[in-house]
């Protein structure tokens, strides 16, 4: 309840527009691109708790030493063991298997100049899990952002990955100048 309120008053003071379609009633990869600024991370909390999603959202280890540990986990973040990142597709199924609704995060860009390409777990783990994949945007010269459709991925990484290019075609993220255009590293491989 609280959340909601936060997002309410959020949305009725920010300058950006919330511009959304429903929010999936399953469990879903939830992607937020073009992810350019830091910002995003309070847009996408804006946009979650407004529908009610639970979200989950992936951050190295070290985010959660410390103090900022149960902050971090309070905001739905999971700890990645970069060593192990085998364990965070393990740990989703288990909470889909659960029957828990949530939207987990993934932020296939990345925030630092300098990436050609998206990286593909989101992918990977949308198959292995068997779960849609929804596209989360943010779009400065329109100052809108929301979600948009839910999409299932169909194996055929190419196909696919049009869709998902078409979908972001016309979003530029908070520094356009830092957008990556949606395309795996090889996308002639089949998920």
């Amino acid at each position: 309840m609280l959340r909601r309120l936060i997002s309410r008053a959020f949305w009725f003071l920010s300058p950006w527009k919330l511009t959304t379609q429903p929010a999936p009633d399953r469990p879903t990869i939830l992607i937020g691109a073009p992810h350019t600024s830091n910002w995003d991370f309070i847009l996408m909390l804006g946009i979650a708790w407004r529908l009610g999603i639970d979200v989950r959202w992936l951050g190295k280890n070290s985010l959660f030493a410390g103090w900022r540990g149960p902050i971090m986990r309070g905001l739905g973040g999971m700890p990645v063991d970069r060593a192990n990142p085998t364990s965070v597709v393990t740990d989703v199924v288990r909470q889909v298997h659960a029957g828990k609704v949530f939207g987990l995060v993934v932020t296939p860009d990345g925030t630092r100049s300098g990436h050609t390409h998206w990286k593909s777990g989101f992918y990977r783990i949308a198959r292995e899990t068997g779960m849609p994949v929804t596209l989360g945007y943010v779009d400065r010269p329109t100052m809108t952002t929301g979600l948009g459709p839910t999409i299932e991925l169909t194996g055929d990484v190419k196909a696919d990955m049009d869709r998902i290019r078409a979908f972001y075609s016309d979003k530029t993220g908070f520094h356009p100048e830092k957008r990556v255009e949606p395309r795996l590293r090889d996308e002639s491989s089949q998920g």
